[in-house]
């Protein structure tokens, strides 16, 4: 009997991680991998450079080919074949090929604030996209959603997303803070501060301000910058430099390490701040502290990829029972 076929939709390297992490506990189906992509008009944007600060982005399509390159994926870009089952991070476009496939939404980390955008796209029902990820789970276009902890199922579901959806697992590359102690990251006992493409998305960014918040935080200490991937390095760079002449800048590296390394830990709405909050430093962030404390992905040890492959089989097992069909263990 033919094996069920996994369509994985990547986009962020983090997205693609979490994904490749989930397949690696589903071998026995037939997995195969695209980039992030949408209809038409979205995909036409996009090849002409349009979307370049989306993961539906020219530089993100080939993190995701050079990735799945790297670790002889099979792709199917645009999900052209037909599939019994979709994952993905993203459902702020959902693309019409997987609709009539069985969908399981995965959480990749922080959501942005319910701004007058957020209010304004549920009110006049505008395209979600337009809010960004604040509309998160909002398609309702999937069978599952799993999310990354307790105070998250609460906040989906308050936002109106059915809560018998809603799958507590934990999710991959936030589950298992403690590891990121073992690093040659050569620096200690830093400010760390990770900076948020909030420009580069049409957001309001007062980082001059942000940039003397976190000089007065060091209070003479060793500052670290880490630049989110989707900044613009050349100008931030620049910026930083203006206001803390001595402040070490990295646009690249691994930025879980450096929390980990950190003494303190200063952020914009970088979903970095949950590994500290994990590793227990004294974190800054935009959102509210305490209601982040609440949200903070469950430390498993590792394993919410096998929760979420759990979750996948179920899914499947009971659309086979529906369907009269019987699976032998």
């Amino acid at each position: 009997m033919a094996r069920q076929k996994v369509l994985f939709i990547c986009g962020s390297m983090n997205q693609t991680t979490m994904m490749h992490k989930i397949s690696e506990h589903l071998q026995d189906f037939d997995c195969r991998f695209s980039y992030f992509y949408g209809d038409t008009l979205a995909n036409y944007c996009a090849e002409r450079g349009y979307l370049d600060f989306t993961i539906l982005g020219r530089q993100f399509r080939k993190q995701t080919e050079e990735f799945c390159a790297q670790h002889n994926l099979c792709m199917d870009p645009g999900g052209k074949g037909r599939y019994d089952l979709v994952l993905t991070c993203s459902d702020l476009i959902v693309p019409a090929n997987i609709r009539n496939s069985k969908v399981v939404l995965v959480q990749e980390g922080m959501t942005d604030p319910e701004n007058f955008m957020y209010h304004l796209v549920k009110w006049l029902h505008l395209p979600r996209y337009l809010a960004s990820t604040s509309t998160t789970g909002l398609s309702h276009a999937y069978d599952l959603f799993c999310v990354a902890s307790e105070g998250y199922r609460e906040h989906f579901e308050r936002k109106g997303v059915s809560p018998h959806k809603l799958r507590v697992t934990g999710i991959p590359n936030f589950d298992n803070a403690a590891q990121y102690y073992a690093n040659d990251f050569p620096h200690k006992n830093y400010v760390l501060a990770a900076t948020s493409d909030t420009r580069e998305t049409f957001k309001f960014d007062s980082r001059k301000k942000f940039i003397r918040q976190v000089v007065e935080i060091a209070a003479g200490r060793q500052i670290i910058f880490k630049l989110h991937p989707n900044e613009d390095a050349a100008r931030s760079t620049r910026e930083i430099h203006e206001v803390a002449p001595d402040a070490l800048v990295f646009d690249k590296g691994n930025t879980d390490h450096m929390v980990a390394n950190c003494a303190e830990l200063v952020t914009q709405y970088s979903s970095v701040v949950y590994v500290g909050l994990a590793l227990g430093k004294k974190c800054y962030s935009y959102f509210d502290i305490e209601e982040l404390q609440r949200m903070t992905p469950i430390q498993n040890g590792g394993t919410s990829a096998i929760q979420i492959a759990a979750q996948c089989r179920s899914l499947l097992n009971r659309e086979s029972v529906q369907h009269g069909q019987f699976s032998v263990a």
